[in-house]
């Protein structure tokens, strides 16, 4: 098997077989309690990352901020909340792709000059900030971040001098690359979108204040109204006039990313035009149009393959059993396992219904297989408890080329399938057989053109180019 020679990652980071998104941003104007409504909205929100959180407030005048490592319910309290006052509100949560997982890298970041305070927070990934770095510190620029997103900052400094808009209008004419970010003011928000639309990010309105969120599950629970989408291009600034949208400067085609719907967004979100549950749903109907099996019954890992497991099992007619069970209560654990208990981290997620699995015929729903090593380990748990047969199929293709818009496989060596057949990687795995829902059924499951759709995770076409150095990195 070509990922390792004894069927274990080498590289620690890649033990995990759950692909991350980079952050989730929340952000709210006009309101009493800004800061509150903000960690409920990130409360929704603390699936699209969990490294660390962080709100930023101001009341026009006075900016105030609290971030740290962890959930968000660890990090905020009521005294806390109370302390952040204002009527404005920058909310973030983190997972890191670009940059370490450290506090000093934790968002929204924020920076002060020229009697003016900026926050920034983030979803996505710049393909060019590696250059743009090196041209601001080659003219003397000084970055406290390993994060691309502080070039955006550095770039709007250098024009703020000729006003906000233009500022905001020349730096997103040169970072290229995935990215639905917020900017802070003392006194406004800003919402950009890339010309391509890689990432979600829409308005809502509750009341007379304004939000802004990366899903519609945000604005659900604080009671919000969905009002839009923010366009791709699209520069939208909100202060005490009102709204003022910039349009495009540059068309681009829409390359909205399908592993969104796939995988980050919440089941109750609806994001790029389309429901998250529906889209899910109709992948698993697919499935079973594309690769009917004899078995007992079909099963997910939940949470992940539920949506299109219940869309398979009806399509069907087989029974939809939930097989394992999900442990609901597991957060971080500062007590390491030993070494014989070398996959405590799976099996304290998902325990296997013994008495329902043994001499049973089961097929697996998957939304993905990234690495194989977590898919591997849990199959072998459902083998040694006596599963007869036990068939896998999985509801997108096979991840076969990098990321570089914003999701942790960054380089082909992360991707099970970029250097082994479908058969290698059943035979691997441990499965009797082994499926993927074709391209061209993924497309067919969402409401959304191709052409509008980057699907670069499967097919290699990148919508927005990289430099040389960083292909060559991202292909080792």
């Amino acid at each position: 098997m070509k990922p390792c020679a004894d069927g274990l990652c080498l590289r620690p980071h890649l033990l995990e077989d759950r692909p991350h998104d980079e952050c989730g941003i929340f952000a709210v104007y006009n309101h009493e309690d800004a800061a509150k409504l903000t960690y409920f909205g990130l409360y929704a929100l603390q699936h699209r990352g969990q490294e660390s959180a962080g709100i930023v407030t101001s009341d026009g005048r006075r900016v105030q901020e609290h971030k740290a490592m962890g959930l968000v319910h660890d990090i905020f309290d009521e005294p806390i909340l109370n302390r952040l006052k204002g009527h404005m509100a920058l909310g973030h949560v983190r997972y890191s792709t670009t940059g370490s997982s450290l506090l000093v890298n934790a968002q929204p970041f924020r920076v002060q000059f020229s009697g003016h305070s900026l926050a920034i927070a983030h979803n996505g990934n710049l393909v060019n900030a590696r250059q743009i770095r090196s041209e601001l510190e080659d003219q003397g620029s000084i970055f406290q971040t390993s994060m691309d997103s502080e070039v955006v900052l550095h770039l709007v400094a250098k024009s703020l001098r000729d006003g906000l808009e233009k500022a905001l209008t020349e730096t997103m004419q040169r970072v290229k690359g995935a990215y639905s970010m917020v900017l802070m003011t003392e006194d406004s928000l800003v919402a950009v979108r890339d010309p391509n639309g890689f990432r979600p990010l829409c308005l809502g309105k509750v009341n007379s204040s304004y939000v802004i969120t990366s899903e519609s599950c945000a604005l659900d629970l604080i009671e919000a109204e969905f009002i839009r989408e923010i366009a791709p291009g699209e520069i939208l600034i909100i202060d005490a006039d009102g709204l003022r949208s910039i349009p495009a400067a540059v068309s681009c085609p829409k390359s909205q990313c399908i592993f969104e719907l796939i995988y980050f967004a919440r089941p109750d979100s609806t994001i790029f035009g389309q429901n998250v549950y529906l889209f899910r749903k109709r992948q698993g109907e697919l499935l079973a149009e594309e690769f009917p099996r004899d078995v007992d019954f079909v099963m997910p890992f939940p949470d992940s393959g539920n949506y299109a497991a219940l869309g398979y099992a009806q399509a069907s007619g087989l029974p939809l059993e939930m097989g394992v069970i999900r442990n609901h209560y597991v957060g971080r654990t500062f007590i390491q396992p030993s070494q014989s208990m070398r996959d405590f981290g799976v099996k304290v997620k998902l325990n296997p219904v013994k008495e329902m699995l043994k001499d049973r015929r089961v097929l697996i729903i998957e939304d993905s297989i990234i690495r194989g090593t977590t898919a591997r380990t849990r199959i072998q748990t459902l083998r040694k408890i006596g599963a007869r047969e036990v068939h896998m199929l999985v509801s997108c293709p096979p991840h076969r080329f990098p990321c570089h818009y914003g999701i942790d496989f960054t380089t082909r060596g992360e991707l099970i399938a970029a250097e082994n057949s479908v058969d290698e990687i059943r035979d691997y795995i441990g499965l009797d057989s082994l499926g993927y829902l074709h391209i061209e059924n993924l497309v067919r499951a969402t409401v959304i053109p191709r052409s509008e759709l980057c699907l670069a995770c499967f097919d290699g076409c990148y919508p927005v180019p990289i430099d040389e150095q960083f292909s060559k990195t991202c292909m080792e």
